[in-house]
C-alpha cells in the first residue's frame, strides 16, 4: 500500500475503518431525517411553490408582468439563466479535471458537486422557455428537421448553439454522475432487506404484495445498480468509462460558457462587444460554482453528519481555487475597463463609465467588492481555514456573481444610443418570485438527493483510507 507523506493533512479523520465508511454514508438513507433537514425542506418547498405559481401566472398572462420595457428587453430572466449555468460548472470541473490529475481530495466532494451541476442546469433550462413568452413553441430552439414549411433552423444563431452546448453538457454530466453512483447503489442494495410476505389469500393480496415488493428499497436499488457485483471486470470497465467521460467533460467546461458568452459578444451593444467574454465567463463560472459547492457542503456536512469526510483540508483547497479564480475575474474586469478606454470609442467608454457612476452604480460596486476584494482575504490561512468565514464568503461570491450578470445585461441595455429611449428596470414581484422559486426548487432536489443517494462516493473513498486515513497515518508516525 502506497502511503502519503506524514506532513500531509489526513483526508479522512477519526478512527475510521472500511465498515465505518459504509455505515456513515448509508446512514442518511436508512434512517429518518433530522429536524435540520425537515426545516430546510419545508422552507425550500414553500419557495418552490411560490416560484411555480409565478411561472404559471407569467405563462397565463404574458411576460408583461415582468419589469421589462422597450429598452431593457433582457433583465432578470437572462441574468438568472447565465447565473445558474455558471453554478453548474464546478461539478464537472471537480469531477473530471481533478480525476484526470489524480487529486485525492476530490473524492469526498465530487458526488455532491456533480449533483449540484445537474440541478443547476435544470434551473437554468426554465428561463429560456418562459423568456420566449410562449412556452408551447419552445421546440423552435431545437434543430428539428424542416417540418414547419418554409421555417429553417438558423445555425448561425448563438442561441441555437446554447441548446447544443448545454444539452450535451447536461447529458455527459448526468451519465458521469450516474456511473459513479452504481457501486454505491449496489452497496445499499446489499444492505437492504428483501421483503417477506405472508401467503396471499386472494387476488387482491397477491397484487398488493407484488406492488410492495417492486417498490421495496431492495428492488429499487437492484434496478439502479445494474447488476453490479464488484468483480474485477466491473471495476476495470468502471475505471475506463470514468476516464473516457472525464476526457469528454473537460472540454465541455470550457465550451459551454464560451458559447453562452457569445450571445453577448457577437452583438454590437456597447459593453458587450468584447472578445474577452469567453475566458472571462469561464473563470467566473468556475468561481461561482466552487462558491456554491462550499455553501452546500458546509450545510450538508452538518445536516448529514459528514464532518469526518468533508474536512478542513477539503474546505481549504476549495478556498484556494476560489481565491485564484477570483483573481482571474478581477483581472478580466480591469482588462474590460482598459479596452474600453484604449478603444477610443465614446459609446464604449460611456457604457463603462455609466456602470461605475450611473444609476446602477450600487450593483457595479457590489460586484467589485464581492468578486474582487473579498476572495483576496483567502491569502490569510486563518481566514481560509475558518468554517464561519468560508460560509459567509461563499454566499458573498454567489451574490457578487449574480450582480455581475445583472451589470453586464441591464446596465448595457438601459442606456441606448438615443437618449430619448433611455429607461430604468425595476423587478416586479413575479421576477423576484420566479428567482426565489428556482432557488427553492434547487434546494428541494438537493435535499431529496441527500436522503436517497449516497452523498459521498464510498467505494472510491475506501481506496484512500489506508493512505490518507487519520488512524493509519498515526500508526506510521508511531
Amino acid at each position: 500500500m502506497k502511503h502519503e507523506a506524514s506532513i500531509r493533512e489526513p483526508l479522512i479523520i477519526g478512527n475510521k475503518s472500511l465498515h465505518d465508511i459504509s455505515e456513515d454514508i448509508a446512514k442518511p438513507i436508512e434512517t429518518s431525517a433530522n429536524k435540520w433537514w425537515w426545516s430546510l425542506f419545508i422552507v425550500s418547498v414553500t419557495a418552490m411553490l411560490w416560484g411555480f405559481g409565478c411561472i404559471f401566472y407569467t405563462i397565463g398572462t404574458g411576460i408583461g408582468v415582468w419589469g421589462l420595457n422597450n429598452t431593457v428587453g433582457w433583465a432578470w430572466d437572462i441574468t438568472n439563466f447565465v447565473w445558474w449555468v455558471g453554478i453548474g460548472h464546478a461539478g464537472t470541473l471537480i469531477s473530471a479535471v481533478l480525476l484526470l490529475f489524480r487529486q485525492k481530495w476530490r473524492l469526498s466532494i465530487n458526488r455532491s458537486s456533480e449533483a449540484m451541476t445537474i440541478f443547476a442546469v435544470i434551473q437554468a433550462a426554465i428561463f429560456p422557455g418562459i423568456h420566449m413568452g410562449r412556452i408551447w413553441v419552445a421546440y423552435f430552439v431545437f434543430p428539428l428537421p424542416n417540418q414547419f414549411g418554409s421555417l429553417w433552423v438558423n445555425f448561425n444563431s448563438p442561441l441555437l448553439w446554447d441548446v447544443f452546448a448545454i444539452s450535451t453538457y447536461f447529458t455527459v454530466s448526468l451519465v458521469f454522475w450516474y456511473m459513479g453512483l452504481i457501486p454505491d447503489f449496489a452497496m445499499i442494495r446489499d444492505r437492504a432487506v428483501k421483503p417477506v410476505f405472508k401467503k396471499a389469500k386472494n387476488f387482491k393480496e397477491k397484487i398488493s404484495n407484488f406492488l410492495k415488493e417492486q417498490t421495496s428499497s431492495y428492488n429499487i436499488y437492484s434496478i439502479l445498480s445494474f447488476g453490479w457485483s464488484g468483480r474485477a471486470k466491473h471495476w476495470q470497465r468502471h475505471e475506463v468509462m470514468s476516464l473516457v467521460l472525464a476526457g469528454l467533460a473537460t472540454p465541455l467546461v470550457l465550451s459551454v460558457h464560451s458559447i453562452v458568452s457569445m450571445d453577448f459578444a457577437t452583438s454590437v451593444i456597447p459593453g458587450w462587444h468584447t472578445t474577452i467574454f469567453p475566458p472571462y465567463f469561464v473563470a467566473g463560472a468556475i468561481f461561482s460554482g466552487f462558491a456554491m459547492v462550499q455553501t452546500l457542503l458546509l450545510v450538508m456536512r452538518k445536516v448529514v453528519n459528514m464532518e469526518s469526510y468533508i474536512t478542513m483540508q477539503h474546505i481549504e483547497m476549495m478556498n484556494i481555487i476560489i481565491m485564484v479564480t477570483g483573481s482571474i475575474v478581477g483581472i478580466a474586469y480591469i482588462t474590460e475597463l482598459f479596452i474600453a478606454w484604449y478603444s477610443g470609442v465614446e459609446y464604449e467608454q460611456y457604457a463603462f463609465l455609466n456602470r461605475a457612476t450611473g444609476p446602477y452604480w450600487w450593483a457595479y460596486w457590489a460586484m467589485m467588492t464581492c468578486n474582487v476584494v473579498s476572495p483576496q482575504l483567502m491569502w490569510f490561512k486563518k481566514l481560509r481555514t475558518s468554517i464561519v468565514f468560508t460560509f459567509i464568503l461563499s454566499i458573498f461570491v454567489n451574490i457578487g456573481m449574480w450582480f455581475e450578470r445583472f451589470v453586464i445585461i441591464v446596465t448595457s441595455l438601459h442606456r441606448d444610443y438615443l437618449p430619448s429611449s433611455w429607461s430604468m428596470f425595476s423587478p416586479t414581484f413575479v421576477d423576484i418570485g420566479i428567482f426565489i422559486g428556482t432557488m427553492g426548487f434547487f434546494m428541494v432536489l438537493f435535499l431529496l438527493y441527500s436522503r436517497t443517494f449516497p452523498v459521498i462516493a464510498q467505494a472510491e473513498l475506501k481506496t484512500i483510507l489506508k493512505s490518507s486515513g487519520d488512524n493509519y497515518k498515526k500508526r506510521i508516525n508511531e
